[in-house]
């Protein structure tokens, strides 16, 4: 009689079936392998900078008066006021904060509860692609299907009958990133229209992504997509002050919308995280109040200045750049300076030039051969990490 085989660790598959497709981060793969190779990480989209020092003292002050408890789980009354006041200053929506806000841990876990609380199994969502790599994930783990629309290197432009051709019966949503990470575009007022000509039509809710709302160049401007006809109803916006303030790894972020869908992602939010760190939001509140104009204005001037360094350092290197209208990010083209994927190029430019990148074809499902040819480069760094960067690319031979 044989006995039974044993199972051993390695026999276990742990994670769900939900999110084996998906495996590690890209973000995290690249990051490791800049920490191993010593090189200049302009891969993961975090400053190496800080951020203003007033707001800082403002988490130490709420710190140390005895801000650490549990915070009202939709968020700090304060901070909902400041967000509903922001929200109102900057593109004239006007939301109820006590109703039709909601404070998250990032909005990362924004897009996860947003999407746990709104679908249903076997719902359709709609996303573009590339897309910032959450979306499919957080969709997954919903139970829904995404759906996709590819936007094309150079520009990026969006295909009316592309988008329409993703329209099925069971569509429920759909998912917009603008400024949008990884591409740098800003949908234009005209697209902006399509897509909410869709909207209205097949009764759709929209999932808007917009961290990047104040980081936009040249005459690109940021029309939240709740501010067009019919769409506040169906909009449920969401940002963070991770990317405006450089304090990436505070995570506090944020929904506006109508109170239905506030309802709907805070009916995920309370069991996900239930609240985000009281100290930070306090710090925040002050933020989103005291560093509006003038602090935006400066802000976008010296990204502005980073951009064009960082762009004119990959043109010159010999790369073919698309000039990005808003976030933090560049795509560029390396097909004369390197004959494999992006993962090959990614990983060949960190050993033998010192300069991390991510490869994109993983921020695509549909059509992943559209980013086998290019690499995205961050340029929120300190102007010295960009300057050591562009030494380094200037010795890559094609």
């Amino acid at each position: 009689m044989t006995s039974p085989r044993k199972t051993t660790a390695k026999d276990i598959v742990a994670t769900s079936a939900k999110l084996r497709p998906f495996g590690t981060s890209i973000f995290a793969e690249m990051t490791q392998l800049a920490i191993e190779h010593g090189a200049i990480n302009l891969s993961q989209g975090f400053p190496d900078f800080e951020g203003p020092p007033a707001i800082v003292e403002a988490a130490v002050n709420a710190l140390r008066s005895g801000e650490n408890q549990y915070a009202r789980s939709r968020g700090r009354l304060d901070l909902v006021q400041a967000i509903a006041w922001a929200r109102k200053r900057h593109h004239g929506l006007e939301y109820d904060p006590l109703t039709e806000v909601v404070v998250f841990s990032g909005a990362t876990e924004g897009i996860a509860s947003s999407l746990l609380g709104l679908l249903n199994a076997r719902d359709e969502v709609i996303l573009f692609e590339p897309f910032y790599d959450s979306y499919p994930a957080c969709v997954a783990l919903a139970g829904a299907v995404p759906r996709y629309v590819t936007l094309r290197f150079p520009d990026f432009a969006l295909d009316e009958r592309e988008l329409r051709a993703c329209v099925t019966k069971r569509t429920r949503m759909i998912v917009l990133n603008s400024p949008m990470n990884p591409t740098g575009k800003v949908f234009t007022r005209a697209e902006l229209e399509t897509i909410a000509a869709l909207c209205r039509e097949h009764d759709l809710i929209a999932l808007t992504d917009e961290v990047y709302e104040h980081l936009v160049f040249d005459d690109a401007l940021h029309v939240p997509l709740a501010s067009l006809p019919g769409m506040r109803e169906r909009t449920l916006s969401l940002s963070s002050t991770g990317k405006t303030y450089s304090f990436t790894g505070w995570k506090v972020g944020w929904a506006t919308g109508p109170r239905a869908l506030i309802d709907a992602a805070q009916a995920a939010h309370q069991f996900v995280t239930y609240a985000t760190a009281t100290p930070l939001q306090a710090a925040m509140a002050k933020a989103l109040r005291e560093h509006a104009e003038e602090y935006l204005k400066a802000f976008r001037a010296e990204y502005t200045r980073r951009r064009d360094f960082l762009v004119a350092a990959l043109a010159q290197a010999g790369f073919t750049v698309t000039v990005p209208r808003g976030t933090y990010f560049v795509l560029a083209g390396f097909e004369k300076l390197f004959a494999g994927d992006d993962r090959a190029f990614a990983r060949w430019l960190v050993k033998e030039h010192g300069v991390a990148a991510i490869p994109p074809s993983s921020f695509y499902a549909a059509a992943p051969e559209e980013g086998r040819r290019l690499a995205r480069f961050a340029f929120c760094k300190k102007m010295e990490t960009l300057e050591r960067a562009a030494e380094r690319l200037a010795r890559i031979k094609p």
